[in-house]
Protein backbone atom coordinates (compact mmCIF):
# COMPACT_ATOMS: atom_id res chain seq x y z
CA UNK A 1 0.00 0.00 0.00
CA UNK A 2 1.09 3.70 -0.73
CA UNK A 3 -0.68 6.65 -0.78
CA UNK A 4 0.72 10.04 -2.14
CA UNK A 5 -0.62 13.50 -1.44
CA UNK A 6 0.73 16.25 -2.97
CA UNK A 7 0.29 19.48 -2.33
CA UNK A 8 1.46 23.14 -4.27
CA UNK A 9 3.61 23.98 -0.84
CA UNK A 10 3.30 23.58 2.57
CA UNK A 11 4.42 26.79 3.13
CA UNK A 12 3.21 27.49 6.51
CA UNK A 13 4.79 26.71 9.94
CA UNK A 14 2.52 23.92 11.79
CA UNK A 15 2.18 26.21 14.60
CA UNK A 16 -0.37 27.89 16.74
CA UNK A 17 -4.06 26.35 18.39
CA UNK A 18 -5.53 26.08 15.29
CA UNK A 19 -3.16 24.07 13.42
CA UNK A 20 -2.84 21.19 16.10
CA UNK A 21 -5.68 20.96 16.71
CA UNK A 22 -6.11 19.91 13.20
CA UNK A 23 -2.97 17.62 13.75
CA UNK A 24 -4.94 16.16 16.77
CA UNK A 25 -7.53 15.28 15.10
CA UNK A 26 -5.96 13.53 11.93
CA UNK A 27 -3.76 12.02 14.90
CA UNK A 28 -6.83 10.38 16.29
CA UNK A 29 -8.24 9.48 13.03
CA UNK A 30 -4.98 7.62 12.12
CA UNK A 31 -5.45 5.42 15.70
CA UNK A 32 -8.66 4.48 14.37
CA UNK A 33 -8.15 3.97 10.24
CA UNK A 34 -4.99 1.85 10.34
CA UNK A 35 -5.01 0.20 13.93
CA UNK A 36 -7.48 -2.06 15.44
CA UNK A 37 -10.88 -0.14 16.77
CA UNK A 38 -10.21 -1.54 20.08
CA UNK A 39 -6.73 -2.68 21.10
CA UNK A 40 -5.95 -5.56 23.17
CA UNK A 41 -7.38 -5.41 27.18
CA UNK A 42 -9.32 -2.65 25.82
CA UNK A 43 -6.37 -0.51 25.47
CA UNK A 44 -5.81 3.20 23.67
CA UNK A 45 -4.79 2.40 20.01
CA UNK A 46 -0.99 4.21 20.37
CA UNK A 47 -0.37 7.07 17.84
CA UNK A 48 1.69 6.67 15.27
CA UNK A 49 2.11 10.26 13.49
CA UNK A 50 5.84 12.14 12.19
CA UNK A 51 5.99 15.20 10.28
CA UNK A 52 9.18 15.34 8.55
CA UNK A 53 9.71 16.37 4.69
CA UNK A 54 7.51 15.47 2.06
CA UNK A 55 3.95 15.55 1.66
CA UNK A 56 3.07 11.41 2.06
CA UNK A 57 1.96 8.67 3.86
CA UNK A 58 3.34 5.09 3.69
CA UNK A 59 4.02 1.83 5.32
CA UNK A 60 7.12 1.07 7.10
CA UNK A 61 8.23 -2.51 7.18
CA UNK A 62 7.61 -3.33 10.86
CA UNK A 63 5.16 -0.65 11.52
CA UNK A 64 2.34 1.31 9.58
CA UNK A 65 4.41 4.51 9.53
CA UNK A 66 2.39 7.56 8.55
CA UNK A 67 4.64 10.87 7.51
CA UNK A 68 3.49 14.48 6.62
CA UNK A 69 6.24 16.66 5.78
CA UNK A 70 6.85 20.48 4.52
CA UNK A 71 9.82 21.80 2.81
CA UNK A 72 11.51 23.96 5.29
CA UNK A 73 11.04 27.29 6.02
CA UNK A 74 13.65 29.37 7.71
CA UNK A 75 13.81 33.06 8.71
CA UNK A 76 16.77 35.78 7.93
CA UNK A 77 18.74 34.61 11.28
CA UNK A 78 17.86 31.12 10.09
CA UNK A 79 16.01 30.18 13.70
CA UNK A 80 15.31 26.64 12.90
CA UNK A 81 11.46 25.62 13.21
CA UNK A 82 9.65 22.57 12.46
CA UNK A 83 7.94 19.51 13.87
CA UNK A 84 8.65 15.83 13.93
CA UNK A 85 6.55 13.91 16.37
CA UNK A 86 7.10 9.82 15.76
CA UNK A 87 5.95 7.18 17.25
CA UNK A 88 5.61 2.84 16.39
CA UNK A 89 3.30 0.33 17.32
CA UNK A 90 3.52 -3.33 17.65
CA UNK A 91 2.61 -5.70 15.05
CA UNK A 92 -0.31 -6.80 16.86
CA UNK A 93 -2.22 -3.54 16.46
CA UNK A 94 -2.02 -3.26 12.57
CA UNK A 95 -4.79 -3.49 10.57
CA UNK A 96 -5.51 -2.28 7.11
CA UNK A 97 -7.38 1.22 6.43
CA UNK A 98 -10.60 0.81 4.37
CA UNK A 99 -10.86 3.22 1.64
CA UNK A 100 -13.50 5.96 2.77
CA UNK A 101 -10.72 6.10 5.37
CA UNK A 102 -8.06 7.25 3.32
CA UNK A 103 -10.27 9.80 1.48
CA UNK A 104 -11.06 11.32 4.54
CA UNK A 105 -7.38 11.32 6.00
CA UNK A 106 -7.03 13.20 2.50
CA UNK A 107 -9.44 15.62 3.38
CA UNK A 108 -7.78 16.45 6.41
CA UNK A 109 -3.97 16.81 4.99
CA UNK A 110 -5.97 19.11 2.98
CA UNK A 111 -7.41 20.89 5.07
CA UNK A 112 -3.91 21.37 7.05
CA UNK A 113 -2.72 22.36 3.85
CA UNK A 114 -4.87 25.29 3.04
CA UNK A 115 -5.45 26.56 6.40
CA UNK A 116 -1.28 26.93 6.69
CA UNK A 117 -0.92 28.32 2.79
CA UNK A 118 0.75 31.19 2.54
CA UNK A 119 2.36 33.61 5.12
CA UNK A 120 1.73 32.09 8.58
CA UNK A 121 -0.75 33.52 10.53
CA UNK A 122 -0.27 35.97 13.85
CA UNK A 123 -1.23 34.46 16.98
CA UNK A 124 -4.43 36.60 18.43
CA UNK A 125 -3.15 38.96 21.55
CA UNK A 126 -4.23 36.71 24.29
CA UNK A 127 -2.59 33.21 22.77
CA UNK A 128 0.77 34.87 22.11
CA UNK A 129 3.08 33.85 24.79
CA UNK A 130 3.84 36.66 27.20
CA UNK A 131 7.83 38.01 27.51
CA UNK A 132 9.14 36.71 30.50
CA UNK A 133 12.09 37.81 32.38
CA UNK A 134 12.91 40.87 29.88
CA UNK A 135 16.57 41.49 29.69
CA UNK A 136 17.05 37.86 31.48
CA UNK A 137 19.01 36.85 27.96
CA UNK A 138 21.90 39.63 28.74
CA UNK A 139 22.36 38.14 32.21
CA UNK A 140 23.89 34.63 29.87
CA UNK A 141 26.59 37.06 27.74
CA UNK A 142 30.18 36.99 29.25
CA UNK A 143 32.99 38.73 27.92
CA UNK A 144 35.44 36.85 26.59
CA UNK A 145 39.15 38.53 26.67
CA UNK A 146 40.73 36.11 24.21
CA UNK A 147 38.29 35.83 21.52
CA UNK A 148 37.19 39.94 22.11
CA UNK A 149 33.61 39.06 21.94
CA UNK A 150 30.79 38.11 23.84
CA UNK A 151 30.01 34.32 24.11
CA UNK A 152 26.56 32.86 25.46
CA UNK A 153 26.41 30.88 28.49
CA UNK A 154 23.92 28.15 28.15
CA UNK A 155 22.75 25.96 31.05
CA UNK A 156 23.24 22.34 31.26
CA UNK A 157 19.57 21.11 30.29
CA UNK A 158 17.58 19.89 34.04
CA UNK A 159 16.14 16.49 34.07
CA UNK A 160 17.17 15.74 30.64
CA UNK A 161 15.22 12.55 29.14
CA UNK A 162 16.77 10.26 26.81
CA UNK A 163 15.48 10.36 23.16
CA UNK A 164 13.84 7.45 23.46
CA UNK A 165 11.67 8.18 26.27
CA UNK A 166 10.40 10.91 24.78
CA UNK A 167 8.25 12.45 21.43
CA UNK A 168 10.90 14.39 19.08
CA UNK A 169 9.68 17.72 18.38
CA UNK A 170 11.55 19.03 15.93
CA UNK A 171 11.25 22.25 13.07
CA UNK A 172 12.85 22.41 10.22
CA UNK A 173 12.52 26.01 8.44
CA UNK A 174 14.40 27.44 5.81
CA UNK A 175 12.36 30.22 4.22
CA UNK A 176 14.54 33.21 3.45
CA UNK A 177 12.97 36.92 3.99
CA UNK A 178 13.76 39.86 2.16
CA UNK A 179 11.82 42.96 2.75
CA UNK A 180 13.44 45.58 0.42
CA UNK A 181 12.79 49.34 -1.26
CA UNK A 182 12.66 50.23 -5.13
CA UNK A 183 13.80 53.26 -6.02
CA UNK A 184 14.02 54.94 -9.29
CA UNK A 185 17.02 56.66 -10.79
CA UNK A 186 14.89 60.10 -9.17
CA UNK A 187 14.53 58.55 -5.46
CA UNK A 188 11.07 57.65 -6.25
CA UNK A 189 9.38 54.65 -4.79
CA UNK A 190 8.57 52.30 -7.58
CA UNK A 191 5.38 51.05 -6.83
CA UNK A 192 2.71 47.95 -8.79
CA UNK A 193 5.99 45.66 -8.56
CA UNK A 194 5.28 41.40 -9.07
CA UNK A 195 7.27 38.46 -7.76
CA UNK A 196 8.38 37.99 -11.48
CA UNK A 197 9.85 41.39 -12.13
CA UNK A 198 12.29 40.72 -9.14
CA UNK A 199 15.58 38.31 -9.54
CA UNK A 200 17.38 36.83 -6.49
CA UNK A 201 20.86 35.64 -6.19
CA UNK A 202 22.12 34.48 -3.49
CA UNK A 203 26.23 34.12 -3.23
CA UNK A 204 25.54 34.75 -7.36
CA UNK A 205 23.25 31.70 -7.56
CA UNK A 206 20.23 32.45 -8.82
CA UNK A 207 16.76 31.26 -6.60
CA UNK A 208 13.15 31.22 -6.98
CA UNK A 209 11.22 33.19 -5.69
CA UNK A 210 8.38 31.48 -3.64
CA UNK A 211 6.88 34.25 -1.45
CA UNK A 212 5.24 37.56 -2.56
CA UNK A 213 3.26 40.16 -0.60
CA UNK A 214 3.37 43.61 -0.02
CA UNK A 215 4.35 45.69 2.87
CA UNK A 216 0.89 47.06 2.92
CA UNK A 217 -0.89 43.81 3.15
CA UNK A 218 -3.00 43.75 5.85
CA UNK A 219 -3.06 40.37 6.17
CA UNK A 220 0.53 40.16 7.03
CA UNK A 221 1.16 41.07 10.56
CA UNK A 222 3.80 43.27 11.59
CA UNK A 223 5.56 42.65 14.86
CA UNK A 224 6.68 46.16 16.27
CA UNK A 225 8.78 47.18 18.94
CA UNK A 226 9.17 50.72 19.49
CA UNK A 227 12.50 51.20 21.62
CA UNK A 228 12.19 55.15 22.91
CA UNK A 229 15.29 56.55 25.11
CA UNK A 230 14.05 58.93 27.77
CA UNK A 231 17.10 59.89 29.84
CA UNK A 232 17.73 62.83 30.82
CA UNK A 233 19.35 64.49 27.28
CA UNK A 234 16.36 63.26 25.17
CA UNK A 235 13.56 65.42 27.59
CA UNK A 236 13.68 68.01 24.94
CA UNK A 237 11.98 65.45 22.31
CA UNK A 238 9.70 63.81 24.82
CA UNK A 239 6.48 64.99 24.36
CA UNK A 240 6.37 65.20 20.22
CA UNK A 241 7.94 61.71 20.05
CA UNK A 242 5.56 60.51 22.42
CA UNK A 243 3.01 62.22 20.11
CA UNK A 244 4.77 60.68 16.79
CA UNK A 245 4.36 57.63 18.23
CA UNK A 246 0.61 57.80 19.37
CA UNK A 247 0.00 58.49 15.57
CA UNK A 248 1.65 55.35 14.55
CA UNK A 249 -0.11 53.39 16.95
CA UNK A 250 -3.63 54.72 15.33
CA UNK A 251 -2.05 53.90 11.98
CA UNK A 252 -0.99 50.11 12.78
CA UNK A 253 -3.00 47.30 10.67
CA UNK A 254 -6.00 44.88 12.14
CA UNK A 255 -2.91 42.10 12.47
CA UNK A 256 -0.30 44.59 13.82
CA UNK A 257 1.32 44.35 17.07
CA UNK A 258 3.65 46.15 18.79
CA UNK A 259 5.80 46.31 22.18
CA UNK A 260 7.24 49.34 23.88
CA UNK A 261 10.58 49.38 25.16
CA UNK A 262 12.76 51.98 27.20
CA UNK A 263 16.57 52.32 27.71
CA UNK A 264 16.13 51.00 31.12
CA UNK A 265 15.86 47.54 29.58
CA UNK A 266 12.51 47.55 30.96
CA UNK A 267 9.62 46.20 28.86
CA UNK A 268 6.98 48.70 29.13
CA UNK A 269 4.47 46.95 27.03
CA UNK A 270 4.16 43.35 26.00
CA UNK A 271 3.19 42.57 22.41
CA UNK A 272 -0.86 43.69 22.00
CA UNK A 273 -3.22 45.04 19.76
CA UNK A 274 -4.81 47.55 22.12
CA UNK A 275 -3.91 50.68 21.20
CA UNK A 276 -5.00 52.34 24.17
CA UNK A 277 -2.91 50.23 26.49
CA UNK A 278 0.10 51.48 23.91
CA UNK A 279 -1.02 54.89 24.06
CA UNK A 280 -1.60 54.97 27.78
CA UNK A 281 2.03 53.72 28.25
CA UNK A 282 3.44 56.48 25.82
CA UNK A 283 1.82 58.97 27.78
CA UNK A 284 3.20 57.49 31.38
CA UNK A 285 6.85 58.04 29.58
CA UNK A 286 5.80 61.45 28.70
CA UNK A 287 4.41 62.19 32.41
CA UNK A 288 8.05 60.84 33.77
CA UNK A 289 9.76 62.91 32.07
CA UNK A 290 8.02 65.83 33.02
CA UNK A 291 8.70 64.91 36.53
CA UNK A 292 12.40 64.58 35.71
CA UNK A 293 12.30 60.64 36.54
CA UNK A 294 14.29 60.12 33.53
CA UNK A 295 15.86 56.72 31.86
CA UNK A 296 18.99 55.04 32.64
CA UNK A 297 20.67 55.34 28.70
CA UNK A 298 21.32 51.80 28.77
CA UNK A 299 19.67 51.57 25.04
CA UNK A 300 22.52 49.62 23.25
CA UNK A 301 21.60 46.98 26.60
CA UNK A 302 17.51 47.27 25.64
CA UNK A 303 18.15 46.89 22.23
CA UNK A 304 20.37 43.96 22.43
CA UNK A 305 17.92 42.48 24.61
CA UNK A 306 14.85 43.18 21.98
CA UNK A 307 16.79 41.23 19.33
CA UNK A 308 18.06 38.01 21.65
CA UNK A 309 14.40 37.53 23.03
CA UNK A 310 11.16 39.96 21.47
CA UNK A 311 10.48 37.93 17.97
CA UNK A 312 10.25 34.28 17.20
CA UNK A 313 9.94 32.25 13.56
CA UNK A 314 6.21 33.04 13.75
CA UNK A 315 7.27 37.14 13.02
CA UNK A 316 6.96 37.74 9.15
CA UNK A 317 8.08 40.99 9.38
CA UNK A 318 10.33 41.97 12.87
CA UNK A 319 10.60 45.72 13.11
CA UNK A 320 12.35 47.86 15.86
CA UNK A 321 12.22 51.66 16.07
CA UNK A 322 14.98 52.98 18.14
CA UNK A 323 15.23 55.79 19.19
CA UNK A 324 18.32 57.03 21.04
CA UNK A 325 21.10 59.63 20.96
CA UNK A 326 23.49 56.09 21.48
CA UNK A 327 25.18 57.76 24.88
CA UNK A 328 25.48 54.22 25.83
CA UNK A 329 28.18 53.52 23.49
CA UNK A 330 31.56 53.91 25.75
CA UNK A 331 29.59 51.61 28.35
CA UNK A 332 30.49 48.81 25.96
CA UNK A 333 33.24 46.69 26.11
CA UNK A 334 35.60 47.95 22.75
CA UNK A 335 35.22 46.25 19.25
CA UNK A 336 37.85 44.15 17.75
CA UNK A 337 38.54 45.17 15.10
CA UNK A 338 37.12 49.13 16.01
CA UNK A 339 34.51 50.73 14.24
CA UNK A 340 34.52 54.04 13.15
CA UNK A 341 38.20 54.69 14.65
CA UNK A 342 36.41 54.98 18.01
CA UNK A 343 38.87 54.87 21.07
CA UNK A 344 38.48 52.19 23.92
CA UNK A 345 36.04 53.80 26.71
CA UNK A 346 38.10 55.30 29.01
CA UNK A 347 39.50 53.60 32.51
CA UNK A 348 37.37 55.20 34.55
CA UNK A 349 34.22 54.29 32.71
CA UNK A 350 32.75 51.61 35.79
CA UNK A 351 31.84 48.45 34.86
CA UNK A 352 31.47 47.87 31.07
CA UNK A 353 28.47 45.91 29.44
CA UNK A 354 29.04 42.13 28.88
CA UNK A 355 28.99 42.52 25.08
CA UNK A 356 30.64 45.35 22.48
CA UNK A 357 29.52 47.39 19.80
CA UNK A 358 30.04 45.08 16.84
CA UNK A 359 28.27 42.15 19.16
CA UNK A 360 24.88 44.14 18.67
CA UNK A 361 25.81 44.62 15.23
CA UNK A 362 26.36 41.16 14.87
CA UNK A 363 23.32 39.96 16.94
CA UNK A 364 20.82 42.58 14.57
CA UNK A 365 22.23 41.06 11.45
CA UNK A 366 21.51 37.79 12.47
CA UNK A 367 18.46 38.29 13.58
CA UNK A 368 15.00 39.33 10.92
CA UNK A 369 14.35 42.68 12.27
CA UNK A 370 14.88 45.46 10.31
CA UNK A 371 15.86 48.51 12.34
CA UNK A 372 15.16 52.22 12.16
CA UNK A 373 16.84 54.27 14.42
CA UNK A 374 16.03 58.06 15.17
CA UNK A 375 18.75 60.21 16.72
CA UNK A 376 17.31 63.05 18.10
CA UNK A 377 19.37 66.63 18.25
CA UNK A 378 21.97 67.93 16.07
CA UNK A 379 23.24 66.08 13.63
CA UNK A 380 26.91 65.35 13.32
CA UNK A 381 27.77 63.14 10.32
CA UNK A 382 26.00 61.83 7.26
CA UNK A 383 25.32 58.51 6.74
CA UNK A 384 23.76 58.70 3.05
CA UNK A 385 20.54 57.65 2.04
CA UNK A 386 19.99 53.98 3.83
CA UNK A 387 22.73 53.00 6.30
CA UNK A 388 23.60 49.03 5.80
CA UNK A 389 26.26 47.84 8.00
CA UNK A 390 25.91 44.48 6.94
CA UNK A 391 29.33 43.26 6.10
CA UNK A 392 31.01 44.28 9.47
CA UNK A 393 34.72 43.88 8.19
CA UNK A 394 34.83 47.18 6.28
CA UNK A 395 33.63 49.92 8.31
CA UNK A 396 30.17 51.41 7.17
CA UNK A 397 29.91 54.48 5.15
CA UNK A 398 29.24 57.28 7.75
CA UNK A 399 31.36 60.53 7.76
CA UNK A 400 31.27 63.51 10.43
CA UNK A 401 29.76 66.69 9.74
CA UNK A 402 31.76 69.62 9.99
CA UNK A 403 29.97 71.68 13.08
CA UNK A 404 30.97 74.17 15.88
CA UNK A 405 31.71 71.36 17.82
CA UNK A 406 34.46 68.88 16.31
CA UNK A 407 36.37 68.32 19.01
CA UNK A 408 35.73 67.68 22.80
CA UNK A 409 32.48 67.10 23.29
CA UNK A 410 31.72 66.99 19.16
CA UNK A 411 33.75 63.96 19.23
CA UNK A 412 32.02 62.11 21.82
CA UNK A 413 28.52 63.29 20.22
CA UNK A 414 29.71 61.63 16.26
CA UNK A 415 30.73 58.81 18.05
CA UNK A 416 27.59 58.19 19.86
CA UNK A 417 25.88 59.39 16.75
CA UNK A 418 27.52 56.90 14.66
CA UNK A 419 27.01 53.68 17.13
CA UNK A 420 23.20 54.85 16.95
CA UNK A 421 23.30 54.36 13.05
CA UNK A 422 25.19 51.41 12.62
CA UNK A 423 21.95 49.47 14.72
CA UNK A 424 20.14 50.81 11.24
CA UNK A 425 20.03 47.32 9.79
CA UNK A 426 17.31 46.68 7.10
CA UNK A 427 16.47 49.98 7.64
CA UNK A 428 17.51 53.37 7.93
CA UNK A 429 18.69 56.60 10.53
CA UNK A 430 16.28 59.73 10.55
CA UNK A 431 17.21 62.89 12.63
CA UNK A 432 15.17 64.83 14.75
CA UNK A 433 16.93 67.92 14.58
CA UNK A 434 14.14 69.72 16.01
CA UNK A 435 11.42 68.57 18.81
CA UNK A 436 8.41 69.17 15.46
CA UNK A 437 9.91 67.03 13.19
CA UNK A 438 8.85 63.26 15.13
CA UNK A 439 5.61 63.88 13.26
CA UNK A 440 7.08 63.50 10.03
CA UNK A 441 9.68 61.44 10.71
CA UNK A 442 7.63 58.55 12.32
CA UNK A 443 4.97 59.07 9.20
CA UNK A 444 8.37 58.83 7.03
CA UNK A 445 9.12 55.22 8.54
CA UNK A 446 5.76 54.03 8.11
CA UNK A 447 5.39 54.75 5.01
CA UNK A 448 8.76 52.71 4.44
CA UNK A 449 7.43 49.86 6.04
CA UNK A 450 4.31 50.05 4.08
CA UNK A 451 6.26 50.23 0.51
CA UNK A 452 8.21 47.75 0.98
CA UNK A 453 8.13 43.89 -1.13
CA UNK A 454 8.41 41.17 0.60
CA UNK A 455 9.99 38.08 -1.11
CA UNK A 456 11.32 34.78 0.15
CA UNK A 457 13.04 32.02 -1.10
CA UNK A 458 13.91 28.45 0.26
CA UNK A 459 18.01 28.53 -0.54
CA UNK A 460 19.37 25.88 -2.83
CA UNK A 461 22.17 25.78 -0.86
CA UNK A 462 21.66 23.61 1.87
CA UNK A 463 24.55 23.48 4.01
CA UNK A 464 24.50 24.27 7.76
CA UNK A 465 27.87 26.17 7.97
CA UNK A 466 26.86 29.01 9.92
CA UNK A 467 28.43 31.10 7.51
CA UNK A 468 27.23 34.96 6.04
CA UNK A 469 25.47 34.69 2.49
CA UNK A 470 25.17 37.64 0.24
CA UNK A 471 21.89 38.39 -1.27
CA UNK A 472 21.13 40.35 -4.45
CA UNK A 473 17.83 41.38 -5.43
CA UNK A 474 17.22 43.02 -8.32
CA UNK A 475 14.68 45.03 -11.08
CA UNK A 476 14.43 42.44 -14.04
CA UNK A 477 15.26 44.84 -16.72
CA UNK A 478 15.76 47.70 -14.87
CA UNK A 479 19.34 48.47 -14.12
CA UNK A 480 18.87 52.01 -13.30
CA UNK A 481 16.93 51.00 -10.40
CA UNK A 482 18.19 50.95 -6.71
CA UNK A 483 16.97 48.24 -4.35
CA UNK A 484 17.82 48.48 -0.69
CA UNK A 485 16.95 46.24 2.16
CA UNK A 486 19.14 43.53 3.92
CA UNK A 487 22.45 42.20 1.89
CA UNK A 488 23.46 38.70 3.30
CA UNK A 489 22.17 36.51 6.09
CA UNK A 490 23.35 33.58 7.96
CA UNK A 491 22.68 30.02 7.48
CA UNK A 492 22.10 28.02 10.54
CA UNK A 493 24.81 26.32 12.22
CA UNK A 494 25.45 22.37 12.10
CA UNK A 495 24.49 22.47 15.80
CA UNK A 496 21.12 24.56 15.62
Amino acid sequence: MFIAIQASRFTALLVGAPHIALLKELDEFIRAAFYKRVAPNGARPQPCLSLDSTFEAMPARDAHHVMLTSPPIQTLNTERNGVTVSRRLSNSARSKPRSKDLFTIALLLLSITFSCQGVPAQSPPDERPKTKNFGSSLDRLQWDPDLQQAVDKKPPAKNAKRPEDEDVVKVETSLVICSVTVLDQHGKLVPNLTKDDFIVTENGRPEQVYHFSLGNDLSVARTIVLLIDYSGSQSPFIKQSVAAAKVLVDKLGPKDIMAIVTDDVELLVDFTRDKAVLKHALDSLYQKSKKKQYGQSKQFSALMAVIREMFGAQDMRPIVIFQTDGDQVFGLQPSTPTLFGMPAPPSDAGPLERFSLRDLYHAIEQSRASVYTVIPGMRHIETGNVFNSSDLTVEPSVMPVRTPLMTGVGDLIRWQQMAAAGAAIGGWTAFLQKPEDAEDIYGRILDDINSRYILGYYPSDKTLDGKRRRVQVEVRGHPEYSVTGRKSYFAAAPDQ
